[in-house]
């Protein structure tokens, strides 16, 4: 059972279906609502499912429907699926995470709540209830902060405030509208910046026992007013002292969130004070990660999912070993400065004669709207680097980077 997968199968957290299948499993998708949450209203998918159960709020008759498959696993195919694929697997006896702590999974201001009590280092942070209340807490303690909400996504709806005045100008627009998964921010949460490089590691876990699949560093830009914008991730070998401390930090963040079965996606910021949980979400990666680790490692959290639920003795046997690159990958993306109809990219030539490409994506077509890229969601083309050599691809990410700006673009009118 994917519980919210919307990718087709053979496309990002989509190929996690596809790999059940591969094992002998087939997959029935259940969606947790009968409404497709923003972000995944154009690449909703029911290729090769078995089958697809809608819960329409009958906890007890949505159960029923999924036992009648024999299920041998429930699994998150994003990330609103997280908590009803907690309340299914413990509901029908499966390897769980348990519902208890489900809020903390999801919840960004419960979650590192939830591991600061463990014992945990996480960020100070606060709850927003007002505008006086957030005004008198940023002046209190001072410097900048990050004010998002609880259940956000994609880097979208994150705001950076480097006064009481700019945090409660960000709490204003964001507690009156949506983002990608909800309608509506039910609540924002406010958190002290820190700074440091960030890295995102991804695992998978059987009954509490963690493997990291892969590890990679972000690059940063201050761009179209954002501070933080990631415009490239770099695999990182597995090897190394600061791999070594993210990868302790991560158990130690897993063990507080009782994720001790299935993926897991982690974003840390390496400060001066050491590693510090930006967040978590407990399913495989965005962003085709996976894929992309699949060409550079040579397997990825699908495949150690796959193992964690239908061949756990496969996963025992193998969980403490340390994964080895088969080569040096990096994804750059274009970061659009200008908005309008787009006529066409006069230098994307040049990003087709990099040495170690390997593939350019364009997801904003002539012809379509291109918009400033502001966060994960806006960019307008992804190029994929690969080669036997890091230095090449660092070369080559460097020249997209050089690349990039206004005269990439040309717009209509």
């Amino acid at each position: 059972m994917i519980v919210d997968s919307y990718l087709p199968t053979n496309q990002g957290r989509g190929r996690l279906a596809r790999r059940f299948d591969e094992a002998g499993y087939g997959c029935v998708r259940v969606q947790s609502s009968p409404e497709v949450p923003i972000l995944f209203r154009s690449s909703l998918s029911l290729d090769g499912y078995a089958a697809n159960i809608v819960h329409d709020g009958d906890l007890d008759e949505t159960i029923r429907a999924v036992a009648a498959h024999e299920p041998v696993a429930v699994v998150a195919g994003s990330e609103v699926g997280v908590e009803f694929a907690d309340t299914l697997s413990e509901a029908l006896g499966l390897p769980t995470n348990g519902t208890a702590l489900s809020s903390a999974r999801r919840d960004k201001f419960r979650m590192i709540e939830t591991i600061k009590a463990a014992g945990v280092h996480g960020a100070d942070q606060l709850l927003v209830e007002s505008e006086d209340q957030l005004a008198a807490w940023h002046a209190d303690r001072g410097g900048r902060v990050v004010v998002k909400p609880i259940r956000g996504g994609g880097g979208d709806g994150v705001f950076f405030c480097d006064s009481p005045e700019e945090s409660v100008r960000a709490y204003r627009a964001l507690i009156n509208r949506g983002n990608v998964y909800t309608s509506t921010n039910e609540a924002v949460v406010a958190q002290e910046y820190h700074f440091g490089a960030e890295y995102m590691l991804n695992t998978v876990s059987r009954d509490g026992h963690h493997h990291v699949c892969d590890i990679w560093k972000t690059s940063r830009i201050s761009a179209n007013g954002v501070l933080d914008l990631c415009d490239a991730v770099y695999l990182m070998k597995r090897e190394g002292e600061v791999q070594q401390q993210l990868a302790d930090y991560a158990y130690e963040v897993l063990d507080a969130l009782g994720i001790r079965h299935g993926p897991a996606h982690i974003e840390i910021k390496m400060t001066p004070k050491g590693p510090c949980l930006v967040e978590v979400g407990a399913r495989i990666a965005g962003g085709d990660l996976s894929h992309y680790a699949f060409l550079g490692v040579g397997e990825s959290q699908v495949e150690w999912t796959v193992d964690a639920y239908v061949d756990p003795d496969r996963f025992m046997a193998r969980y403490a070993e340390d994964y080895r690159l088969q080569a040096h990958f990096a994804s750059v993306a274009m970061v659009s400065p200008v908005e309008g109809t787009l006529a066409g990219y006069p230098h994307l030539d040049e990003l087709k004669s990099l040495e170690s490409l390997l593939e350019v994506r364009t997801l904003v077509q002539p012809g379509e709207r291109i918009s400033r890229t502001v966060d994960d969601l806006t960019y307008p083309v992804i190029v994929n680097l690969r080669h036997d050599v890091e230095e090449v691809v660092l070369r080559d990410s460097g020249t997209v980077r050089y690349l990039d700006g206004t005269a990439f673009y040309r717009t209509a009118g």
